[in-house]
């Protein structure tokens, strides 16, 4: 993407000092995670603070923290905020996500965390920050997310589709169980390529569902539309 910045129907979001741009893996996110009834709002890892944004447009009601190591990242971030509408509910806070000690646990903590975990680490150090587990792993983002969540707290991640039995065994591990489940194929008959999912630590039966970005036939399908509707332009 070679623009400066990323225009949605209510918010604009600039990413040239970013590392990880606005992709497709954010939007989804920040459109399905479940915010009902959140009050307390904690993004890990908020980039450009775009799933942060589309958190505070879909639910009035809620404050939302978002947490960024990366100084240049969090700076955009802040700035983006800024100019929403919602710069008095989102809070942009420069800190290393094993340091953060908030006042009040949360209703729901998001995470698009970094994926590369087993590729050759790239040679630009903000970006392979940005993209690699070495910094924030699985292990780090569950013990964390059990001691931040409010009892009926819900942990909501997308994640490449190859590592889901190793994520869902280490949120096990913090006593974190799978509740809701959806597969993202980018067209139909192609293999699952990313996973949404919410943990809680209640155990019930998990929700599955799947969609598919494309239709067969071409064009973005009607599930992808109806999720992502409110923030594309062209939606």
């Amino acid at each position: 993407m070679s623009k400066s910045f990323f225009q949605f129907k209510q918010f604009t979001v600039f990413h040239d000092k970013c590392a990880m741009k606005v992709g497709t893996d954010g939007v989804l996110l920040g459109a399905w995670a479940p915010v009902e009834k959140a009050e307390n709002i904690l993004d890990v890892g908020t980039g450009t603070g775009l799933i942060a944004l589309q958190l505070a447009q879909r639910s009035p009601q809620a404050r939302i923290a978002a947490i960024e190591i990366d100084l240049a990242a969090a700076e955009q971030a802040a700035e983006n905020v800024s100019r929403s509408p919602w710069a008095d509910r989102v809070e942009v806070i420069c800190q290393d996500f094993r340091d953060y000690c908030p006042e009040s646990r949360f209703d729901l903590l998001v995470s698009n965390p970094p994926y590369f975990v087993d590729a050759l680490k790239c040679p630009d150090g903000q970006r392979c920050m940005a993209r690699h587990t070495g910094g924030l792993n699985y292990d780090l983002l569950f013990s964390r997310s059990s001691s931040l969540l409010k009892e009926q707290g819900r942990v909501s991640i997308i994640i490449p589709a190859e590592v889901e039995k190793k994520v869902v065994d280490t949120a096990w591990g913090h006593r974190l169980f799978l509740s809701h489940r959806l597969q993202v194929f980018t067209k139909p008959g192609k293999p699952c390529r990313r996973v949404l999912l919410t943990f809680g630590f209640e155990m019930k039966p998990c929700k599955e569902e799947r969609l598919c970005i494309e239709a067969a036939h071409g064009g973005y399908s009607d599930e992808y539309r109806a999720l992502t509707k409110d923030f594309y332009l062209n939606m």
